[in-house]
């Protein structure tokens, strides 16, 4: 549609979120044109540009007797400072009267608003060109300190100090890179353009309170300039701002901040497969064949009534060409307020997002994330096909920018790669070059629980990872149907992951650590053994609020994806939930088949668990697998089993309770100079799992070969079995994790070596018979040790003798263990014999009545 002459933009069209709710409308003068929409698709926002003159009333704004415009009451107003001399927002009592103008000449003003396009234009133009890049950390550090002083009610400087002048203007150089990258967002960093200067100040304010306006004009703005340097271009660039200077609470959003920008963070539940949204629909005349375009506005499409076209004249004769109509992709996300955040005794809140254009898509289920977008209110309607609304409206938030909260997200998207600046790189690479960095991470690693060096090694480990490879198995080309690009073979997924399991004594914070690790990765889920439902760790079902239709709602190990999920109470698990256990912890894949929805999603979180003996007190003359009852197929998938047992020592006791009374003392502890704060830690973990990943040198090799074969000759001449190939892999993967806690691109010997010891000291002392002291893995693997087999073996010989002795007779169980005692004098237990006889009873040589406790022995064996 064309642009009034003289005016340089268009009017963008109204958001493509459904029934959208209208914007205040200038007042009806006949005297004043008004320009007509101009579609915009590129962006969801929208704003309508009036020209009127200075004595025109516009709604939200007041006219004096004399014709000047003042300001409204609202409260937090960010027009409390028009027309001051030097744009303080503070000095809002007496304010100027702008310049005047002649009356006869035009503006233009945002609807709604007294606000001049020109200066809105002009403002951000100025910035665009003078603003210098400031490192965001000294941002950070400025804020932090003024919202200090404000607090301390001291005074402070109030602009930040100047950069470089001989730096390119930062958001020229990002016009730059958009340019080579043909991209087409551009985020505006709000903490740069409120510290600027007083004038982008009052358009940080604007922007807050009508984002609808502003965004449109700073789009538009933004292709002009970039036209400027690089010619015409039909890029569809869009400024995403965000970085605002207060983060609303899900439950502090009122009726007030509708249509107003607000910056929310949570953690995403679910998001929605992508939706063609409808920006222009395409029409075209049943009669004459004319075509006719018309573009959403406020949510809706108006259907042309009337051909005009050659003189038709035809009513109600268009249809829409659904294949010629232009769309946007849209998307719907659940937000979840953060366990942190939730008020003690309320459940979590949580709302509704729509994503658009470029951002779908960019956060999946699991992700702790800062949205900033324009808080949304819309009617609920009882029936689609009629236009009764009622009072009830439902809120959403139209998304502007998403941001990774926390730089940790365990080693995935790339995105996050940003959050690293370079002087947080160069403090990592220096932590990495110190000689004792694997001993001050784990000391850094929940400092205040005492001692348990070995079980926080392995859980350092576990953090770090092992590298996620994949490899290929060569097939006949015929039979494979999946090819990785560039190999001819089938992929399959080598498990980088680590599970660790702490078993032991109440009391020895086993839960504590447990929630440090959580606190410790920024994603994962923490929940409980008992709490937890085979639905609630995988996924459940439920009806999308939005389309009505069945969609999968991700549980805790989905949400854990790449991250850790921490299960306390492991043993109080019921026997449904812990099967669900069996793919996700080897396979790393949950499988879904359920109200026809059938499919496989990942799972690739590494476990740390926690359980108590049935006993509440670790047996030691019991096996691991008898003092937790916990199926041996589980116990097998843990890469390190940890016993943690309370022993008495005098030293020991008073050592722990001096420590456990300096956590509770007011005398504060001079900090080490080589300790490691927490956030580094954190930045530190996600760094190495995003940028290194080790490669196994041929000694490392070899000595894995030599480690696994020693543990495999412990067994002697019994036949034991003392490790597994799932134990070398194990190894593997922690060789790989600690060569990750030094940032070293290859695996040493040393490494494999510390992977040894923490085997030798966690899984292979929990695999120790108990009555022989010597290690049995069958006891993990297959929950019978090898003395325990032999035995099976004699005592199923003795009866089967027994038996040979009496055909044909009917007996009870005490009778065999009588007839045992009088063959080999010993006293033999009644369970043990009821086991032989259902073996005897699946080899067809007696009959077993389990109701009646009686054994018929056939007379033809």
């Amino acid at each position: 549609m064309s642009t009034p002459p003289g005016s340089p933009f268009g009017s963008p069209s109204p958001p493509s979120s459904p029934s959208a709710p209208t914007s205040s409308t200038p007042l009806p003068v006949p005297s004043t044109p008004q320009i007509p929409a101009t579609p915009i698709p590129s962006t969801p926002l929208s704003a309508v540009l009036t020209p009127s003159r200075r004595t025109i009333p516009r709604s939200g704004v007041r006219v004096n007797p004399t014709g000047t415009p003042t300001r409204p009451t609202v409260p937090g107003s960010p027009m409390s400072a028009f027309g001051s001399e030097n744009g303080d927002p503070n000095e809002n009592n007496n304010p100027r009267p702008p310049p005047p103008r002649p009356s006869n000449e035009e503006i233009q003003v945002l609807r709604g608003t007294d606000i001049e396009v020109s200066t809105v234009t002009k403002t951000f133009s100025e910035f665009l060109r003078e603003f210098r890049s400031v490192e965001d950390s000294k941002i950070r550090s400025d804020l932090n300190a003024r919202e200090k002083a404000i607090e301390e009610g001291e005074s402070f400087d109030d602009e930040l100090p100047q950069p470089d002048p001989t730096l390119k203007p930062h958001y020229l150089e990002i016009l730059s890179k958009t340019f080579n990258s043909q991209s087409t967002a551009i985020e505006l960093d709000c903490v740069h353009l409120y510290y600027h200067s007083p004038s982008t100040r009052r358009l940080y304010d604007w922007l807050e309170s009508y984002p609808q306006e502003i965004v449109v004009q700073m789009d538009t703005c933004i292709r002009e300039i970039f036209e400027e340097f690089y010619g015409e271009s039909e890029l569809p660039l869009q400024v995403r701002p965000f970085h605002f200077r207060t983060v609303s609470h899900m439950r502090s959003l009122s009726p007030e901040s509708i249509d107003s920008m607000v910056t929310l963070r949570g953690m995403v539940l679910r998001s929605s497969p992508i939706i063609p949204d409808l920006k222009i629909g395409h029409f075209k005349c049943q009669v004459c064949g004319a075509a006719r375009e018309s573009t959403i506005d406020r949510g809706r499409i108006s259907e042309p009534t009337t051909c005009d076209e050659n003189g038709c004249g035809s009513r109600h004769s268009f249809a829409l060409v659904h294949n010629r109509s232009t769309y946007t992709d849209k998307q719907l996300v659940r937000l979840q307020e953060t366990p942190s955040e939730v008020p003690a005794g309320e459940t979590p809140a949580s709302i509704t997002l729509f994503a658009y254009d470029d951002i779908v898509d960019s956060v999946r289920p699991g992700d702790r994330v800062e949205v900033t977008g324009v808080f949304r209110a819309s009617p609920k309607r009882p029936n689609p096909k009629r236009t009764v609304c009622r009072a009830v409206f439902r809120t959403y938030v139209d998304v502007i920018h998403f941001r990774i909260v926390e730089a940790g997200e365990m080693g995935s998207a790339s995105k996050v790669n940003s959050s690293f600046t370079d002087k947080r790189v160069e403090e990592i690479k220096e932590l990495s070059k110190r000689p004792n960095v694997y001993e001050e991470l784990t000391a850094a690693l929940a400092p205040s629980i005492w001692e348990l060096d070995d079980v926080k090694k392995g859980v350092l480990c576990m953090l770090f990872g092992g590298n996620q490879n994949h490899r290929a198995e060569h097939e006949d080309e015929e039979n494979d149907e999946e090819q990785i690009v560039g190999n001819k073979g089938r992929k399959s997924n080598k498990r980088g992951d680590i599970n660790i399991l702490l078993c032991g004594d109440p009391g020895t914070s086993k839960s504590q650590l447990l929630g440090q690790v959580h606190k410790l990765a920024p994603r994962g889920v923490y929940t409980s053994g008992k709490g937890s439902s085979a639905v609630g760790l995988t996924a459940s079902v439920v009806r999308d609020p939005e389309t009505r239709d069945l969609v999968l709602e991700s549980g805790a190990l989905v949400l854990s994806d790449q991250g850790v999920c921490c299960i306390d109470e492991f043993d109080k698990m019921s026997e449904t939930t812990r099967a669900i256990l069996h793919e996700a912890m080897e396979q790393q894949t949950v499988s879904i088949a359920k109200a026809g929805i059938i499919c496989s999603l990942n799972a690739r979180s590494s476990i740390l668990a926690s359980a108590n003996p049935i006993e509440s007190r670790y047996n030691p003359r019991m096996s691991v697998v008898d003092n937790i009852k916990l199926p041996p197929t589980l116990l097998s998938r843990f890469d390190l089993i940890y016993l943690i047992l309370d022993s008495p020592s005098v030293e020991g006791d008073r050592r722990l309770a001096k420590h456990l009374v300096g956590l509770y003392s007011s005398v504060e502890k001079e900090k080490s100079e080589h300790e490691i704060p927490q956030d580094l830690l954190k930045d530190y973990i996600a760094y190495a799992r995003q940028n290194c990943h080790p490669t196994i040198s041929d000694l490392a090799g070899a000595e894995l070969i030599q480690g696994y074969l020693e543990m495999r000759k412990m067994g002697g001449n019994s036949k034991t079995i003392t490790a597994t190939p799932r134990q070398l892999e194990s190894l593997i993967r922690l060789s790989e994790g600690l060569a990750r806690s030094k940032l070293s691109p290859k695996v040493t010997r040393a490494d494999v070596r510390e992977a040894i010891r923490l085997m030798a000291v966690a899984t292979q002392t929990a695999a120790t018979d108990p009555r022989t002291g010597r290690i049995d893995m069958d006891m993990i693997t297959t929950g019978v040790t090898m003395g325990d087999r032999i035995q099976s073996e004699s005592l199923l010989k003795t009866v089967r003798q027994f038996m040979a002795e009496n055909k044909g007779k009917r007996m009870v169980v005490g009778d065999i263990v009588k007839g045992i005692k009088e063959l080999g004098g010993v006293d033999v237990d009644p369970e043990e014999i009821r086991d032989v006889v259902r073996v005897l009873d699946g080899e067809g040589e007696v009959t077993w009545s389990e109701r009646g406790q009686t054994i018929f022995v056939k007379a033809g064996q």
